[in-house]
């Protein structure tokens, strides 16, 4: 199979290296893009994926500036989780429709297919992709973008993928690699669950190393022709808020800037239906644990007494307006980052999951919920609940869960643009 090549501007790479980081601006994909005059794109019949997070730093959505840029023929939207507008709330189902502002045919990538068929891809020459990255393996957007590249190299349609920050910044990697047969939309490639790569280096390490398929050694992996716009004046020690880019929530549940560092904290304890509230149906998602039969005192002690690097809890009651638990009281702790590079953000969850086992032995994780299906696809493994459900002690998945890291810091390397 004839290899496929990344094109990426060795000036700009330069010219994003030259400057002190203090006094940049950090210029996503679609800017760059736009001062290019849209190069790559003219004269070509134009399909876009996106959501409300695929803005510039005027707020201008990224579908607005290429319908009105001259010579670009956009014809073609593609909505994944949450809808192109961001009109569909979490988990929901998207149907076909049309866009009101453009007139475009939207196709749902989060219905009844989330690859794209022959039939929404017919007559496209490029499929654009801008979305605002979260940094986790389980958020389903690079699911999105895994699907939609394999699909257009099975026709020999272009991508192209206009980089954005990853708000975890470039550097933090936690999590062991997805195994068989836990692969799944919330866990599609072997990669760790914080893998610390902007989607554009993402999309060239799904490419390349054949990440879309293949993963069971029947299939030959699905490359394309892929382009990927790099930002100007990142760097991979900024989290979102050096960035000075306005935030776009890219889902309901990630309101804030800082709000993808604490989903890595807690998302995969929120699978755990009926065990804690983590924020969720309240006003700070995923920065809360909590319950109506907590004491929020002892659990905080409790926490603290591990002396966890770079964490730091209070004490919070509060009444969730929304979900199972609305109006209720309940009780618990938020908890923050205080040095990120020191934390280990994804283990704060675990830790989280023994204190209360250790306090409450008639509360333990595991033997309080009706299912842990998507806990284990989450974790990639059924191992870390099978081992850590036997004590619910932390030391005893510590050694697996960070298993990988090193071995894919190496690996990833290879694609770094940044």
């Amino acid at each position: 199979m004839k290899k496929l090549f990344v094109f990426i501007s060795v000036a700009l790479l330069c010219a994003c290296q030259a400057a002190d980081a203090s006094d940049r601006i950090v210029r996503t994909g679609i800017e760059v893009l736009q001062k290019r005059g849209f190069e790559g794109l003219k004269g070509k019949r134009v399909g876009l994926v996106t959501n409300p997070s695929g803005v510039d730093r005027y707020l201008n959505s990224t579908i607005d500036i290429l319908f009105n840029a001259p010579e670009v023929n956009l014809v073609a939207l593609y909505g994944p989780e949450h809808g192109v507008r961001g009109d569909v709330y979490a988990g929901d189902h998207i149907a076909d429709t049309t866009d009101p502002a453009t007139g475009l045919p939207v196709y749902s990538l989060y219905g009844a297919t989330r690859k794209p068929t022959w039939q929404m891809l017919e007559g496209i020459d490029i499929i654009v992709y801008d979305i605002q990255d979260v940094g986790v393996r389980s958020y389903t957007f690079i699911s999105t973008l895994g699907l939609v590249m394999e699909a257009c190299g099975q026709m020999g349609i272009e991508v192209m993928v206009l980089d954005r920050p990853n708000p975890l910044g470039g550097n933090k990697i936690e999590g062991c690699y997805v195994e068989q047969p836990f692969n799944s939309f919330v866990s599609q490639y072997k990669i760790p669950y914080v893998y610390g790569l902007t989607v554009g280096e993402l999309a060239i390490m799904i490419n390349e190393e054949g990440l879309n398929r293949g993963q069971k050694g029947d299939q030959e992996p699905a490359r394309c022709d892929l382009t990927v716009i790099p930002m100007e004046g990142w760097e991979r020690d900024m989290l979102y808020e050096d960035t000075g880019l306005p935030w776009v929530l890219p889902s309901p549940n990630i309101p804030f800037k800082d709000t993808p560092m604490y989903y890595a904290a807690a998302g995969v304890c929120g699978e755990l239906y009926g065990f804690m509230n983590i924020g969720i149906g309240y006003t700070l998602p995923f920065q809360l644990f909590g319950a109506e039969w907590l004491d929020p005192d002892k659990l905080k002690a409790r926490l603290e007494s591990y002396d966890l690097p770079g964490v730091s809890f209070r004490t919070i009651w509060y009444k969730p307006i929304s979900g199972s638990l609305k109006g209720k009281l309940v009780k618990g702790i938020q908890y923050f980052f205080t040095d990120y590079e020191a934390a280990r953000i994804t283990e704060t969850q675990f830790y989280v999951m023994q204190a209360v086992a250790e306090l409450y032995p008639d509360k333990k994780a595991f033997e309080i919920i009706s299912g842990y299906g998507l806990f284990d696809k989450v974790c990639g493994t059924d191992y870390v609940r099978k081992e850590f459900g036997k004590r619910y002690k932390v030391a005893d998945i510590r050694e697996y869960w960070q298993k990988d890291e090193a071995d894919f810091r190496e690996l990833s390397q290879n694609y770094y643009i940044y």
